[in-house]
């Protein structure tokens, strides 16, 4: 998978835009942004927000999809899903997303 790849390529502030054209696609790149975007820490830790480590990318928007419009004129475009996040700052630890990614094993993209 190019994405760690493509993110830790990126200066801060850039963004990653990734179109997805099957299901199973989609669903690698939304746990992909979702595991570099969210922390691991439990919700009800007493911690304050500002001493939160900061994430290396934040998730811009929603998932977009091709309009009624766009489809009439491509109907290529009907299963086209478009996710945009950008990133921070923060260090990209790739082996640590490596382990984030798999720890659920080959099957992970079924749940």
């Amino acid at each position: 998978m190019m994405l760690p790849q493509a993110t830790a390529r990126l200066a801060a502030g850039g963004r990653l835009a990734v179109i997805a054209f099957h299901s199973l696609e989609d669903r690698l790149v939304k746990r992909f942004l979702r595991a570099c975007s969210s922390d691991s820490l439990p919700a009800d830790l007493p911690i304050r927000a500002r001493d939160l480590p900061q994430l290396p990318l934040r998730i811009v928007g929603k998932a977009m999809r091709a309009s009624e419009a766009e489809i009439a004129a491509n109907p290529r475009a009907r299963s086209a899903t478009l996710r945009v996040a950008e990133r921070s700052d923060a260090v990209l630890d790739l082996a640590a997303l490596r382990r984030a990614l798999t720890e659920h094993g080959p099957d992970a993209w079924r749940s």
